[in-house]
Parts: structure tokens; C-alpha cells; sequence
């Protein structure tokens, strides 16, 4: 084998473990709309809400958890029943790190048992830690369908275009501002530097997905 096929193949080894490192590292799955970021117009048309209640939720948000967005919810005389059909469609994702318990069982259809799975196993790092662990219980289509409401948070600081654009409803010029400021040290500089182009409500709405690491 000559040397210039050797180097060849080393180089498309590099970069297929490159890749692969991308996929292994994607931490959110699309699917259901993130409460938070959903357009007015829009939340008004799914299941169960009003026109008036839109409103006022867009208002009030971007709500720190979906615990707080059920509660202002129930607040607006739905009930949880109503509620549930809605979460089928969109929800305030939860950190698969930090989510409680009152959160988790918010998803619509979860067994209760995944109070105690998604706790045992933190800290979550991939999507495909939680494919392999929670799959055991639930089996995969049900493990994809709990993908959707939940996150890993990405370290502002390594993340990549991919890992970033799994955000829901983020704007794609946020990925250069995102790397400009690297290296990110406090969630002040965070909202010193990312709001003066999204403003203070998709700033607070885009740090839930964030992380800065040691």
C-alpha cells in the first residue's frame, strides 16, 4: 500500500469518527413545539386554547419550566385533562439533568417509573446514553416519543452549528454570535451579549439550553 493511499484513508477515518462524534453529540429531538418560543397565532390554534389565552401566555413568558407554565395555564381555567391534549403538540422542554419529578410527569402518557430512570442515570451526555438506557424500559418508540420533551444542555463553549440548530424555533444567525463571544465564563455575559440582538425574553428562552463548563 503506498504511502499516499495510507494517508488517504487515515484522513476519511478522521473524518467519519468526526462526524459520528456530531451525531453521538446531538442532544435535543424535534417534534413538539417549545411553548416558549411558539408564535402567538399559533398557540392559539392548538388544542384547547383560545385566542385570549395565547395572549396572555406569550405575555408572560419565557416560563423557567413547564411546572410554571401548567400552573399559569390551570390559572386561565383549563383544566389538566385539557391541558394534557395540548402538550401533545407543545411543551416547555425539561432538562434531563435538572427536571423534578412534578415536571416529568407533566409529559403527557409517561410512566410514572421514568421519575426514578431519568434521575438514576444523570448525568445525561447523549442522546444515545438515553436511547440505550431508557429503550430497556419502554422500548425505542416510546424512548423517541419522550425524546421530544426533553433536553441535554449544550456547553456554549464546544458546542457545534448541529448540536446548537436542535434548539427549537432558534434563529440561525444565533449560531455566529453564539462562537463570537467564546470563550462564554458567566450567564451574565450571556445575556449582556446575546440580548442586544434577540432581547431579554429569547434570551432568557435560549440559556434554559445552555451550559458553561468547567
Amino acid at each position: 500500500m503506498t504511502i499516499k493511499r495510507i494517508v488517504l484513508i487515515g484522513t476519511m477515518l478522521i473524518s467519519a469518527l468526526a462526524l459520528d462524534a456530531t451525531a453521538r453529540a446531538q442532544v435535543l429531538k424535534g417534534g413538539i413545539d417549545d411553548l416558549n418560543g411558539i408564535p402567538e397565532a399559533t398557540l392559539a390554534s392548538l388544542p384547547n386554547m383560545t385566542p385570549a389565552i395565547a395572549k396572555a401566555f406569550v405575555e408572560k413568558r419565557p416560563f423557567a419550566t413547564i411546572t410554571e407554565a401548567n400552573a399559569f395555564l390551570l390559572g386561565q381555567k383549563l383544566t389538566q385533562d385539557q391541558l394534557a391534549a395540548l402538550y401533545e403538540k407543545a411543551f416547555v422542554p425539561i432538562n434531563l439533568n435538572a427536571g423534578t419529578n412534578e415536571e416529568i410527569l407533566l409529559v403527557p402518557k409517561i410512566a410514572r417509573r421514568m421519575t426514578i430512570e431519568f434521575a438514576e442515570y444523570r448525568p445525561w451526555k447523549t442522546t444515545e446514553q438515553f436511547d440505550r438506557q431508557i429503550s430497556k424500559y419502554v422500548g425505542q418508540p416510546e424512548t423517541d416519543r419522550l425524546k421530544q420533551y426533553v433536553f441535554i444542555p449544550l456547553d456554549l463553549n464546544t458546542a457545534t452549528d448541529e448540536q446548537f440548530l436542535t434548539i427549537p424555533s432558534m434563529a440561525r444567525r444565533m449560531l455566529i454570535e453564539f462562537k463570537e463571544y467564546r470563550p462564554w465564563k458567566t450567564k451574565e455575559q450571556f445575556d449582556r451579549e446575546i440580548g442586544k440582538y434577540v432581547g431579554p425574553k429569547e434570551t432568557a428562552r435560549l440559556w434554559r439550553y445552555m451550559v458553561i463548563n468547567p
